[in-house]
């Protein structure tokens, strides 16, 4: 773990709050995401509540990212309905975003001790799926 810290990104964290405070309804929405791409642009989605495991916003993010042609993510922050501040990715979702963006900055934290970290500072002993396939270098 580096412990390496960036700047915060508050228009993110802006972007994120303002989906779910006008977006996120009823028990099907309840967390709001927001990305920024390498060259600048802000990408929102919100999350798909389903008991069987649906999406989180951050997983919901990544595949609108990719439907409006960004590939690459700088920057990613979730925060939840009803006022609830930022909400760190679950496991899943850590684990998706370090194999699909290993330099990753994530904003975690709350009130005014809100933070950006790299994506494998919140995966100690990080297992990375692409070390593992057979065609891999």
């Amino acid at each position: 773990m580096t412990s390496q810290t960036h700047p915060v990104d508050h228009e993110l964290i802006e972007a994120a709050a303002h989906v779910a405070r006008t977006r996120c309804r009823g028990d099907n929405h309840t967390m709001a995401a927001a990305a920024r791409a390498r060259d600048g642009r802000i990408v929102t989605a919100v999350n798909a509540y389903h008991f069987t495991g649906g999406p989180c916003a951050e997983l919901v993010v990544v595949g609108a990212a990719a439907a409006q042609g960004v590939y690459e993510l700088a920057t990613i922050v979730a925060v939840g309905d009803r006022e609830r501040g930022v909400v760190p990715p679950c496991g899943r979702c850590r684990q998706v975003l370090l194999d699909y963006f290993p330099g990753l900055r994530v904003i975690v934290g709350a009130g005014d001790h809100v933070r950006e970290v790299p994506i494998a500072d919140l995966l100690p002993e990080t297992y990375v799926w692409a070390d593992h396939q057979l065609d891999a270098g």
